[in-house]
Formats: structure tokens, sequence, C-alpha cells
């Protein structure tokens, strides 16, 4: 189990603002959709090498996907937004306006094709059927990219009426999450190159 000491300093920054509430309760469903993900990951016989708690919530990862990789990959990914999905329809039911916001909210930005988002890993796996590796990561990769310059303009607007902090810091988050995924590619893109180099 690690965790990123980072989120104590947004702790923080929600306490002063007055919005530790809001943010404690979308905490609480991110949790939630973790495990989600990792439930799934459970009942198709896989064994979890990580959990991370990080500035925006939580990460599972697994040490295998066994034979069927790319189809419990896929099950694992829709696992999390399906959970949110169930407790949404219950906050629709419920009338609770803050549970129906939050897991909207989280569906929402996890299904977002931004890698290493849901809907982006989501994406490539289902790219993997038909492309091999290099080839669906460069497709992810790009569509990552436009995504992001898209959202980043729509959010603006966002900000710039709504004056919420908490869309300012989002979209950080998915601009390093971003960068950090574009680093990666470089990095896989020489360990292609390497590879044909010595093929020849």
């Amino acid at each position: 189990m690690k965790i990123d000491l980072k989120i104590f300093l947004i702790l923080i920054f929600y306490f002063l603002t007055s919005q530790i509430e809001e943010f404690t309760i979308m905490l609480i469903f991110i949790f939630i959709h973790e495990m989600g993900h990792l439930l799934a990951g459970i009942l198709l016989g896989l064994r979890p090498n990580k959990v991370e708690m990080t500035l925006f919530g939580f990460r599972i990862e697994f040490d295998t996907y066994k034979k069927n990789k790319i189809l419990n990959r896929i099950i694992v990914d829709i696992a999390g937004p399906l959970v949110n999905l169930i407790i949404l329809i219950i906050g629709i039911i419920a009338k609770s306006e803050i549970v129906v916001y939050s897991n909207l909210l989280i569906i929402c930005l996890n299904l977002i094709t931004i890698y290493p988002l849901d809907g982006a890993r989501i994406m490539k796996n289902i790219l993997l059927y038909k492309y091999n590796f290099k080839k669906a990561n460069d497709i992810v990769n790009i569509v990552s990219n436009i995504t992001l310059s898209l959202l980043t303009m729509i959010a603006s607007i966002g900000i710039l009426y709504l004056k919420n902090i908490a869309i300012f810091l989002i979209m950080l988050y998915l601009w390093y999450l971003n960068f950090r995924e574009n680093k990666k590619k470089v990095l896989i893109d020489r360990a292609y190159q390497t590879i044909k180099e010595m093929e020849l």
C-alpha cells in the first residue's frame, strides 16, 4: 500500500476553502469505484499487486491477467464505472443529489479517453484485438492528446463562469497524467526502434 503524501496538502486546501465535505464524499465514492475494479479482478482469479492512494483517489494494479489477458483487462476496467452507475441509480431512487452528482462526475471522468483513465484503457485493449501493442498505444496517445486539448478549452469556460477550483485541479492532474504517458510513449518508441535496428 503506497500513499502519495501530496494528498494531505490537497486536504488542507479543501479544508481552508470549506469544501472538505465534498472532497471527502468524492473520495469515498472513488474508493468504492476502485473496489469495483478489485472485486472484478478477484472474481477473475487475479492477484492484486499494488494498491496506491494518489492525489485524486486510489489505483489498483494486478500482477497478471492470465490467459484471456485482453478480455480480463476490459472486464476489470469496466467494473469501476459500472459500480458507480449502480450507486448513481440508487441515488436517483433515493433522491440524493450529492450521491447522483458525485457518481455521475466519477463515471464521466473515468470514461474520458485520456490514458491512463478507464476509458482510454478500455479503448486500448479493444484496439489490441486488431493492432499490435505499439500501434494501439500510438492511437490511444493521439486520441488522449486531442481529447485533453478539447477538454481544457471547455474546462476553461467552466472555471471562468463557475469559479470552481476543483475543475482547475482536475485539469492540472489530467495534464500531469498525459505528460507522464507521453514520456512513456517516447521510451516505447525508442525500444521498438532499437528492436527493429537489431533485426536489420
